[in-house]
């Protein structure tokens, strides 16, 4: 039974694998799995959601499976997902839980994973998970005592609200103030997602002038025309009440976009480039690197390049990112998407702490965001796809081999090529950057035309 993808167990909320059993036995299965070195400890858990309608049954299914495993159970209510891998990490639990579907629509719903140290699970204990799930050995109650998300409702949200508060106050370790932007208006769109509850009061106390898009979430509005999926509203909003900038974060608030004050988007790619910069000016870039995945433009590995700084690429998804960085002591890392990564804050993607961290460097270097983003010069990119009958090793065909080499050796490091298989579909996929926008074209096609007349 496969069940975790990139970004841990993702689907429809109230199907497989996210129906009411299988949810339960999941949180059993992470009790069964992660207990196996010391069957006498009591494993202790932290869950948090974003404001999807199905989270909170999500929750109940998942306490119940951990309760009958023997484990205690601790809500944070709505809260970041970096929230609950920073409460992981210091408050003592063995695990924290997330209940999001990240920026997908609210029909969709997800559970991701931290163990202690506020990592994401490895790929080999997910597989074990899997493995327990499957077995029928065993079965979750029915009727669990122990964690009910209706009871004791003033005193659990008591306990959220300090959980939230240590995760604010771990942010604020970032910049304590606004400093010379103190005053400035930013307009804030948090997704109608797990930022709501904090975002806006966060940058109020900084000192900002805050603007807000996104807040108000009734449980099927996340990410709806919002957020950093649709950046249209914000950069509108910008431009019309003259801000300084503006934040998009998405549903579970690992990853921010910007704008500019002109309305222009800032990507993560823009992003690192500028942290780069500023870190490694400060002699806090260990080992001069950046990690990114394959989907970074060329543009950012020419400018990292340009200014002494090596990029490191990965596969698509930020846990290759964060498991890279914990193997070499990097920095900072992260994908174009907004998920990026400060490993001196949490070795997970932190929407609020990569706003922070930009705000910083734009209170001390004293430059706008439209000019530390204009260091990045972005090249074009042509994307092909071709349809195959069969995964075949493309070394193993001498003409594709052939016209790619020639390709490769016309970028001249310059320019970059991509290509491999879809993992959903037959398709081959033919990635292309470089400076002229016509060349890139015809070479992306010369390829498709020669695995077609070979693959297809």
């Amino acid at each position: 039974m496969k069940l975790f993808g990139t970004d841990g167990i993702r689907g429809k909320a109230g199907q497989a694998p996210l129906e009411p059993e299988t949810v339960a036995r999941v949180g059993g299965a992470l009790v069964k799995t992660m207990i196996a070195g010391d069957p006498s400890h009591r494993m202790r858990y932290v869950i948090g959601r974003d404001t999807r309608e199905s989270g909170t049954w999500i929750e109940e299914e998942l306490a119940r499976g951990l309760t009958a495993e023997g484990a205690s159970v601790v809500s944070a209510g709505v809260v970041p997902t970096p929230a609950i891998a920073y409460l992981a990490r210091t408050e003592g639990f063995d695990a924290g839980i997330v209940i999001s579907a990240s920026h997908n629509p609210y029909e969709d719903n997800g559970i991701k994973v931290f163990g202690g140290a506020g990592t994401k699970l490895t790929a080999q204990l997910e597989s074990s998970v899997e493995a327990s799930v499957a077995d029928q050995s065993w079965s979750v109650p029915r009727q669990q005592p122990g964690f009910r998300l209706r009871e004791d409702a003033s005193a659990r949200q008591a306990g959220a609200q300090e959980l939230s508060a240590h995760y604010v106050t771990h942010l604020l370790e970032i910049i304590k103030s606004a400093g010379p932007l103190s005053g400035s208006k930013i307009v804030v769109d948090c997704a109608n997602g797990a930022t709501t509850p904090i975002a806006p009061a966060l940058f109020t106390q900084l000192g900002f002038d805050v603007e807000t898009i996104g807040v108000s979430p009734n449980g099927r509005n996340i990410n709806l025309d919002c957020g950093s999926t649709h950046l249209d509203g914000l950069a509108n909003a910008v431009v019309a009440t003259k801000a300084r900038l503006g934040v998009a974060f998405d549903g579970d608030g690992d990853r921010a976009l910007f704008v500019d004050h002109e309305g222009k988007i800032v990507d993560g790619d823009a992003v690192m480039l500028t942290a780069a910069i500023y870190l490694k000016d400060r002699g806090r870039l260990p080992g001069a690197a950046v990690v990114a995945t394959v989907m970074s433009n060329i543009g950012l590995e020419i400018a990292l390049r340009d200014r002494g700084i090596r990029l490191i690429r990965t596969a698509v998804g930020d846990k290759y990112v964060m498991e890279e960085m914990v193997k070499s002591g990097y920095a900072l890392g992260g994908e174009q998407s907004g998920h990026v990564i400060f490993s001196d804050h949490l070795f997970t993607g932190d929407g609020l702490a990569t706003a922070l961290n930009v705000v910083r460097i734009m209170a001390d270097t004293g430059r706008e965001l439209s000019d530390l983003a204009g260091q990045l010069v972005t090249y074009p990119q042509v994307l092909v796809n071709v349809r195959v009958k069969q995964r075949t090793d493309l070394s193993t065909v001498p003409a594709i081999a052939t016209t790619m080499k020639k390709v490769e050796e016309g970028l001249a490091g310059n320019g970059r090529l991509l290509v491999r298989y879809s993992g959903t579909e037959p398709l081959l996929r033919i990635m292309l950057e470089g400076k002229d926008d016509g060349e890139i074209k015809q070479w992306a096609n010369e390829i498709a035309d020669v695995v077609r007349e070979n693959l297809a």
